[in-house]
């Protein structure tokens, strides 16, 4: 076997940025959840003790974690101080829930992969499912948080006015179905920006509806706003002017049963709303940071949810619109289109 040493070298060198980078996540998770990014942008230049003392914490454990997120990138160090802060652009990504590239929730989904690893090690064996039921707890909320960023900045701006004559419809007062919905986030954001419509969110899991209820009712829209506990082929139907599918078509074991019922469900001149994680049709073109973390992902999560269900299709986190758009045709919807699109995501409209 002939050796290259430079490529060998190159690869060690990734390899070991990757474990970095994968030992930190732990660390990423500490700081979100104890708010130690949170404090540092607000108060920074701070040492180890004022951290500590700032946010309740030991000291010691905060001297190490800050050592460790100095040498990973996130936050600054000043020798000369013996300080550390946030720039500006560390702060949006770590400590400010709000803005627009948030990724601070990433550290949970990250958290549950590891979790529940033995489970889907045994998956890879048997060739079983793993259903949403059977994940760790953080995944759902990490999922809900890791979502809400481009949700809160996107859906209203930018996706629902990319559709044909949707907005029109939700401002005069239109009824919304929102599928495999979770905690409801993208429900609550839809139903703040148009009073006048209702909206109905539907999730196999209960505990997900439990808490998307929860969170309509500390937000006082429970009136117009419901969830209830319905499967993809279930929820009842009702001639929605709009069905939503947020990052979960591809998660369903049967999407062309899906489609179907979503077409029985909605009005004649309805429209359903499908976002999906940004991909390419091919394989190889998808070989980048962003489809690196959706394979990761699909392989972890999504893949083994579909498994789990009937059919199996299997779709994956990176289906690609060409897949989508068949899935589409399969279940009764004829009209489809790409509407818009981000780094992460393809907003896809699709009519009878």
């Amino acid at each position: 076997m002939d050796i290259d040493t430079d490529r060998l070298n190159a690869f060690m060198g990734k390899m070991i940025g990757d474990v970095g980078a994968a030992m930190n996540t732990s660390l990423m998770l500490v700081g979100d959840k104890l708010g130690l990014y949170r404090a540092l942008a607000k108060s920074g230049p701070m040492d180890s003790a004022e951290l500590a003392k700032a946010t309740g914490t030991a000291e010691r454990y905060i001297r190490e974690w800050l050592s460790a997120q100095a040498a990973s990138g996130y936050v600054e160090y000043d020798a000369a101080t013996n300080k550390f802060s946030m720039l500006p652009e560390q702060a949006l990504a770590l400590a400010d829930e709000d803005s627009p590239v948030f990724l601070g929730a990433a550290a949970n989904v990250v958290a549950a992969t590891f979790l529940d690893e033995p489970k889907i090690t045994d998956a890879f064996k048997s060739g079983k499912g793993v259903g949403w039921n059977r994940r760790s707890e953080c995944l759902f909320c990490g999922t809900a948080r890791f979502f809400r960023t481009g949700y809160k900045h996107h859906l209203v701006q930018e996706w629902l006015p990319a559709l044909d004559g949707v907005v029109a419809k939700l401002e005069r007062g239109a009824t919304v179905a929102d599928i495999g919905c979770g905690h409801g986030v993208s429900t609550r954001l839809m139903a703040k920006a148009f009073p006048n419509s209702t909206f109905h969110g539907f999730d196999y899991h209960d505990g997900s509806i439990a808490a998307a209820r929860e969170a309509a009712r500390t937000e006082g829209m429970s009136d117009r706003v419901h969830f209830e506990v319905q499967s993809a082929k279930s929820f009842p139907k009702r001639g929605y002017d709009l069905v939503c599918f947020f990052d979960c078509l591809h998660d369903m074991g049967d999407p062309v049963g899906a489609i179907k019922h979503t077409r029985e469900a909605m009005a004649d001149d309805g429209t359903c709303m499908l976002i999906e994680p940004f991909a390419h049709d091919r394989l190889q073109d998808n070989f980048n940071p962003v489809g690196r973390v959706y394979y990761a992902a699909s392989t972890m999560v999504c893949t083994p949810a579909s498994l789990d269900q009937e059919v199996g299709l299997a779709l994956g986190a990176q289906a690609g619109e060409a897949r989508l758009r068949d899935v589409a045709r399969q279940g009764g919807l004829t009209r489809f289109r790409r509407a818009a699109e981000t780094p992460f995501n393809l907003i896809l409209e699709a009519r009878p």
